[in-house]
């Protein structure tokens, strides 16, 4: 029960269901330079439970980019059948790698081999979390990732990155076929003459090429997410990996949206520019909608949501298909 929403109750979820997360889960990565740390989050019952990798951002929080943020998100999608997995990437504040490490701010690689490392380790999780033994279907995943994170997961969907600064990143391919399907969530746009002039010349590794992204995708975006500092554009920026990628079939526009898309990054959280109830929930509803379509054949969620917004919802966000 939410008492907060009005217009997004009407787009039609299943009853919630009790979860349990499982904290901290480590995996040894002597390649890596420290240990992989995880956050596991499902539902207390059920087998055959989707997946989905949860890639957090770069925000200026100490605790909200690592396994321990994204909680309007994870606890939603758990508590609707998923199985939740959360890295915490490198370039986390409190529990990452030193910011002078090569590879930083970003990590960009690194976090993509995260990603590639927990679908490695699903027999070692599984051995880790007792309570998951033989409890995770392992073809249907599904890969999430807000801002930065965004951008790792479009890698992963089949994008490409190059780094301008290093030679050895060009046109670089790190699709991950056994995912099946993404949402993209406030991602980096084109690189290039897009970008501003300090993020051409700091941020180099923000330079994806979405024209390559093959894997089903819905993208979100917020029409007030304005990022000058990264960005010469408006807030269409953000939405470039819809426009250009194959595979992204979907493109939901938050209403007033900023790059806190609601506040799913954390609750009540300083970080979120934009927190408003109404749109965390229709931000949590269409995705797990788009994802249970995306992952099952022929279920109707993602048409039902779609025609719930329009006809319930529509001073909160509008949809747009391929």
């Amino acid at each position: 029960m939410n008492k907060l929403i009005t217009h997004a109750s009407h787009l039609p979820i299943p009853q919630a269901m009790p979860t349990l997360s499982v904290s901290p889960v480590t995996l040894p990565a002597p390649r890596r330079g420290m240990p992989l740390e995880l956050r596991i989050t499902a539902p207390v019952t059920g087998r055959d439970l989707p997946i989905i990798l949860l890639s957090h951002g770069h925000g200026p929080s100490l605790y909200l980019p690592s396994k321990d943020g994204y909680g309007p998100l994870v606890n939603f999608y758990a508590e609707h059948g998923f199985a939740v997995i959360q890295p915490t990437h490198a370039n986390s504040k409190v529990a990452g790698l030193d910011a002078q490490a090569p590879g930083a701010p970003f990590f960009w690689r690194s976090r993509v081999e995260d990603m590639t490392l927990i679908l490695d380790r699903l027999d070692d999780i599984e051995a880790a979390v007792p309570t998951m033994a033989g409890r995770l279907d392992r073809s249907r995943i599904a890969a999430v990732g807000h801002s930065l994170g965004g951008q790792t997961v479009a890698l992963l969907l089949g994008a490409r990155l190059t780094d301008t600064q290093d030679p050895a990143a060009t046109d670089v391919s790190l699709i991950e076929p056994r995912i099946k399907a993404g949402v993209l969530l406030a991602a980096p746009g084109n690189g290039g003459d897009s970008l501003s002039a300090f993020a051409r010349a700091n941020y180099t590794a923000l330079n994806p090429d979405y024209a390559h992204l093959t894997t089903r995708t819905l993208v979100v975006v917020g029409d007030q997410d304005v990022n000058p500092h990264l960005t010469v554009r408006g807030a269409d920026w953000h939405g470039d990996a819809y426009h250009h990628g194959p595979g992204s079939d979907g493109l939901l526009t938050l209403i007033g949206g900023k790059h806190g898309l609601g506040g799913i990054a954390g609750y009540d959280a300083k970080e979120t520019d934009d927190e408003d109830p109404e749109r965390l929930a229709v931000t949590q509803r269409m995705t797990w909608a788009y994802l249970r379509s995306a992952l099952y054949a022929g279920d109707p969620a993602w048409a039902h949501a779609c025609t719930a917004l329009a006809d319930h919802a529509g001073m909160h966000g509008h949809v747009t298909q391929k």
